[in-house]
């Protein structure tokens, strides 16, 4: 049994040099990473470093990082791809479909892996998810096919709900199908949807003051890189407005949100280094399927449930993933 263990752990410990012989002696890879908001940190880049690790990348050594962020204005987005291209990355990575877009649309030849565009055959990013075909592979996290659900769990836990605001960006290319989810399933719920704009940080305050003309009761806040990064803030329009809200990902119930459903974004990252590694030893994107994330989560705050007045049914409960007090 110890030899047994001893064999393991060596082969553990020389699965990174194995990966390493495979790349070009003393070859250092530019990685260049575009955002759309306005650094690449948290959970999201450390989970993308570990799994880059993972393969055997150390940074420094074999691969650096160059990064550009478009401060949330997407006509920008074009540009700080080009600086990319500019500088021969030897691939791209990209967070959101804007930039996804972006991207494709500044080059065919530079591998592009996308991290978390929803519905990418939908917004043609990619010929299909078993063939995506060019440059362009990675994760698509089912953004509108999870509408529905995410509709359903905040009706269940508003059973009252008449009334409900899906709060969109007009400029994110994947929020106009996910809009006509919602009100497919507000149509199946019986509930009226209240669709409700903001394009800016600066125009949050508006939309929420828009929802209580509208006597909502409730919100579907659809995924958003300016909206993810205002999740705190939101947390707290939603709670002062008195609106029970559903978000795509936990970060929103962290910050103080009432309920999640969606997949683990982290992983998503950490999925996508596993691209990155495969095209760098010499894959095609346009080879690599498309991958979409299989396990959602169900996250619910009780204490903001509680700042709400609101008791959260049993059946909910018992199905939540993670429940925070």
């Amino acid at each position: 049994m110890r030899l047994i263990g001893l064999a393991v752990i060596l082969s553990l410990a020389l699965a990174p040099l194995a990966a390493l012989a495979q790349q070009p002696p003393g070859k250092v890879y530019n990685i260049g990473y575009v955002g759309l908001g306005s650094s690449f940190a948290g959970p999201n880049r450390t989970a993308f470093y570990r799994g880059l690790q993972e393969h055997g990348w150390v940074e420094g050594q074999n691969f650096v990082l160059t990064t550009r962020f478009a401060q949330f204005k997407s006509e920008r987005l074009r540009e700080m791809v080009a600086e990319l291209v500019q500088r021969k990355v030897d691939v791209i990575v990209v967070s959101t479909a804007e930039g996804a877009l972006a991207a494709k649309h500044g080059t065919s030849t530079i591998p592009i892996v996308a991290v978390s565009p929803a519905d990418a055959v939908a917004i043609g990013l990619v010929a299909s998810l078993a063939r995506p075909g060019a440059n362009v592979t990675g994760l698509s996290y089912l953004g509108t096919e999870l509408i529905a659900k995410q509709m359903e769990l905040l009706k269940e836990a508003v059973p009252n709900l008449s009334r409900v605001a899906a709060l969109s960006n007009p400029a994110n290319p994947t929020h106009a199908p996910r809009l006509r989810a919602a009100a497919l399933a507000a149509q199946g719920l019986r509930v009226h949807l209240e669709p409700i704009e903001a394009r800016t940080p600066s125009e949050l305050d508006k939309a929420f003051a828009t929802m209580m003309r509208a006597r909502v009761g409730g919100v579907l806040v659809l995924s958003d890189p300016m909206f993810n990064d205002e999740a705190r803030r939101l947390a707290q329009l939603a709670s002062t407005s008195g609106l029970p809200a559903i978000y795509g990902f936990r970060m929103w119930v962290d910050a103080g949100g009432l309920m999640s459903y969606g997949p683990d974004f982290p992983n998503l990252f950490h999925r996508a280094a596993a691209y990155v590694d495969k095209i760098l030893k010499g894959a095609k994107p346009g080879d690599l399927p498309v991958e979409q994330p299989t396990k959602f989560d169900l996250v619910i705050n009780l204490k903001t449930a509680k700042a709400l007045g609101l008791t959260i049914p049993q059946s909910i409960l018992v199905r939540a993933d993670e429940i925070i007090q």
